[in-house]
């Protein structure tokens, strides 16, 4: 946790994910998917594999959406079907079908939406050391807005969506444009996501001081081996961050 560290103590912003690092999006998924297997799956399906197989989207259709490459109703109707092909549910083969299973994890996954702990201690951290501060998501605009309302965040500023230019992170431009948003310059702007590739490594490619946030069990892919040399600085929490953007005294 040394690579970086020292650049911490001249930042005038921080940007933000939302996403399973101010919001627990696992364990939010994890709901919508308990509701969505007693409606759609065989009665013995491992609710937590089934969570895990979602999420990990194996497929990769988030990220074509993402991308701009499909929308954002056909990577999830992507994702529904290859968890019905994969666990047996039944075909969501048209509109009719896919409707339904839509609406149904949606209403689901918004009554699980919940802050990590450490957010609001994170965000009252940034205000008293009056650092400016903004969200920057690879969700849709809407989504995204309803979140922080839920969770009691609607002051904090949505910068950039994946909707507002059709593409999202791990484009160098849309860090850009967050942090002329923001009002900061990028080299004096931290980017703290939990995904190593999109948030932190995209992030120092586009000019920002990125940071992993690997909660413990958040995900599995990235490895201590993959930061090194990467240029981004990996935390366990957002407290663990907070405590590195504190005030430090002279040498």
């Amino acid at each position: 946790m040394t690579v970086g560290v020292e650049a911490l103590s001249a930042i005038d912003g921080v940007l933000i994910d939302i996403d399973d690092t101010l919001l627990d999006n696992k364990s939010a998924i994890r709901h919508a998917i308990s509701v969505i297997a007693s409606a759609y799956l065989p009665s013995d399906t491992d609710i937590d594999e089934a969570a895990a197989y979602f999420r990990a989207d194996r497929h990769g259709h988030y990220r074509a959406f993402t991308r701009g490459e499909i929308d954002s109703r056909t990577q999830r109707w992507n994702r529904a079907k290859d968890l019905h092909d994969h666990f047996g549910g039944p075909p969501l083969d048209d509109e009719a079908a896919v409707a339904p299973w839509i609406a149904a994890f949606d209403a689901a996954y918004a009554a699980g939406w919940r802050l990590h702990d450490d957010a609001p201690v994170f965000l009252a951290a940034l205000d008293a050391l009056a650092l400016a501060y903004g969200v920057l998501s690879n969700a849709r605009r809407a989504q995204q807005v309803a979140k922080l309302a839920a969770v009691g965040l609607s002051a904090v500023p949505l910068l950039v969506c994946v909707d507002d230019f059709g593409y999202g992170k791990p484009d160098p431009r849309v860090f850009l444009e967050a942090c002329r948003l923001l009002g900061t310059e990028p080299s004096r702007t931290v980017y703290v996501g939990d995904e190593f590739d999109v948030d932190a490594a995209a992030a120092v490619r586009a000019g920002l001081i990125g940071v992993w946030c690997d909660r413990p069990g958040a995900w599995e892919h990235w490895t201590e081996a993959d930061v090194e040399g990467s240029g981004a600085l990996r935390v366990e929490s957002l407290a663990v961050l907070a405590s590195l953007l504190g005030p430090r005294s002279t040498p």
